[in-house]
């Protein structure tokens, strides 16, 4: 939950956000080790990745409570780290392009380039593709 507040002495506004207490769910990292969900890390590679980018934090506080729902929809007590990263790269897909390639970069851990210009050559034909379709529904309407 949300809280807009403002302290007593000062004035000042800001925002408070309650949280449900559940049991904790815990992330499978690739070494085999496990370690409380923290929403903050998430945020914080969201962050580098939409440094720079017409992306707002609304926006990005939208992607993690969305991952965060479905993680804790899905699994009960446990996650491995790739199912969460790749839901982190399906949202940012849909928002913004660079900031999608900038976490997966460092997500997949690209070794050579070849790989870096797949990716990049599935986000242009999946462009293309909106595109076609954009167009196609454009013919139709007139």
């Amino acid at each position: 939950m949300r809280r807009r507040r403002e302290c007593l002495k000062c004035n000042r506004r800001f925002t408070t956000y309650e949280y449900i207490e559940q049991i904790p769910l815990l992330v499978i990292k690739k070494d085999g080790s496990r370690e409380a969900f923290d929403r903050n890390k998430i945020l914080g590679g969201i962050i580098k990745a939409c440094e720079k980018r017409p992306v707002s934090m609304q926006r990005m506080e939208e992607m993690i409570a969305s991952v965060e729902r479905m993680a804790m929809r899905r699994y009960d007590k446990e996650i491995p780290s790739s199912v969460i990263g790749e839901m982190v790269m399906e949202r940012l897909a849909g928002v913004d392009d660079v900031a999608y390639v900038r976490f997966a970069s460092v997500y997949r851990q690209f070794k050579d380039v070849n790989q870096f210009m797949k990716e990049l050559n599935d986000i242009l034909n999946r462009g293309r593709k909106v595109t076609r379709i954009t167009k196609k529904k454009a013919k139709k309407r007139r």
